[in-house]
């Protein structure tokens, strides 16, 4: 990287400031932002379709002013059209599919600036906590090439782990960017239900359990991209309450005395990997010396029912989105369109009733009101992200398992970020611990409904007692 070697110093708004300072133009920092995928893509695989023309040619269009305008960012290669770019959805039955418009959420990252050079990869239609799809390969992880970098959003990860980007966008369904920022030492915040747009062809994702955001090395950078994108479109169902001023003012400010709820003992009685154990309890103890309360405590709820509400509503909205591209196809489902495990998904799919599927939503509101109840009395619930540090790759392999094998691995693997897809409410993972052979471990918080604030001001308060952005992997 002749032209600008410093590329990978900086996060996306100090990047950003770079080039309205004139001090690097934005072509330099997007041939930077190529080089260092040509580079380390072959070793990851994170960046699965590059648009390293289209990217280009913005740049002659020029470029709106904002915070983030000369960027270069990657969109996930999941549900997220860009019009005239192929989407993969990690699978082949996507294979020729081109986007004739863009997603709401693609036009605000246009509207910012951004300048979108690619997609990453993700599992099939998201369904994985590995991204590891038979139709792009495995994305490794750049802190140990033999392990996992998490799912879906695992190729967004990998990329700015790598320090491709300094920012992706990612999709979370049920921890889809949690666990990938906590597998690969990134910060990854799932916003609030409806906080940023489904746009324009569905008012939510999944039903509601599934929303998109970015995976970034700071907190800053997170908030500056909800400030980017939040906020209701014409048309949406509904949306979160509005925030009380900038996501990014909230970075720095004093968060106050909080009452945090440590919660490392799963309802479900699954046992949770010592180092992430250690992980969560010793940020409660840091969020102690920063003068919050920490008790232990965790809302009730029913986990079998939540378990089954899930996989009723996926169910359901994958064989949607399987029948409809088979619909634009003219043609029936072939033995080699889907892999194992979403082929048994979307059999099962066939199988529920519009009963299964209200009742599935009734749950989910019931969970969703007793988690609001539970932070009538704590601000903030912390626990580990995930029950086990990164797998290592083929640990939760969609073509060795049956639907109900895979499925008990999975909700085995992430007994904590579900709730906040269940909840609606906002959940961040931060990378406050590793194990002792160098891979990140992530430690969640998560807050009540449409309260992004305590938790942006509470991740910027570690951040700043327990830095992490120049931690770099071994590549």
């Amino acid at each position: 990287m002749a032209a600008f070697k410093e590329y990978e110093n900086y996060d996306a708004l100090g990047l950003a400031e770079l080039i309205a300072r004139k001090k690097v133009t934005v072509g330099e920092a997007l041939e930077a932002a190529i080089e260092r995928i040509e580079a380390l893509n072959p070793r990851l695989n994170a960046v699965v379709q590059k648009m390293y023309d289209q990217a280009r040619q913005t740049l002659t269009a020029g470029l709106p002013t904002s915070p983030l305008a000369g960027v270069p960012f990657l969109l996930k290669d999941l549900y997220t059209w860009y019009a005239g770019a192929p989407v993969g959805n990690g699978s082949h039955l996507y294979d020729g599919f081109i986007a004739d418009h863009d997603f709401t959420i693609v036009e605000r990252y246009k509207h910012a600036g951004l300048v979108i050079l690619g997609r990453t990869n993700t599992p099939e239609f998201g369904l994985n906590a590995a991204t590891e799809p038979v139709v792009n390969g495995p994305t490794r992880n750049p802190w140990n090439l033999e392990h996992s970098s998490g799912g879906s959003s695992g190729g967004a990860a990998a990329a700015v782990a790598a320090r491709m980007v300094p920012a992706a966008h990612g999709t979370d369904g049920g921890g889809s960017i949690r666990i990938p920022a906590a597998n690969c030492g990134l910060v990854g915040l799932k916003p609030t239900r409806a906080r940023n747009p489904a746009g324009p062809d569905v008012g939510e994702g999944w039903s509601g359990l599934a929303i998109g955001h970015v995976v970034s090395r700071t907190v800053r950078d997170t908030a500056a991209f909800l400030d980017a994108t939040s906020g209701p479109s014409p048309g949406d169902p509904y949306w979160a309450p509005p925030p009380s001023r900038p996501f990014l003012k909230e970075v720095g400010a004093p968060p106050g005395k909080l009452r945090i709820a440590l919660y490392t003992k799963p309802i479900t009685g699954v046992p949770v990997h010592a180092e992430c154990v250690a992980g969560a309890e010793s940020a409660a103890r840091l969020c102690e010396e920063l003068g919050h309360t920490v008790t232990e405590a965790a809302p009730q709820f029913d986990w079998e029912a939540l378990r089954w509400a899930m996989q009723v509503i996926i169910g359901g909205n994958l064989r949607s989105a399987v029948d409809f591209r088979l619909g634009a196809l003219g043609r029936k489902l072939q033995s080699d369109d889907l892999e194992r495990v979403t082929a048994d998904w979307y059999e099962a799919g066939a199988t529920f009733t519009a009963r299964d599927y209200a009742r599935a939503i009734t749950i989910v509101h019931g969970i969703g009101r007793r988690f609001g109840a539970f932070f009538a009395d704590y601000d903030v619930l912390l626990s580990p992200t995930v029950a086990e540090p990164p797998l290592p790759l083929g640990a939760t392999d969609m073509m060795k398992n049956d639907l109900a094998s895979y499925n008990d691995r999975l909700f085995r693997l992430i007994p904590f970020t579900p709730l906040f897809n269940v909840s609606g409410g906002p959940g961040i993972s931060l990378p406050l611990h590793c194990t002792a052979d160098g891979l990140p471990v992530g430690v969640h918080f998560g807050a009540n409904f449409g309260n992004e604030a305590v938790l942006l001001r509470l991740a910027a308060q570690l951040e700043q007692a327990k830095p992490w952005s120049d931690k770099r992997p071994p590549l």
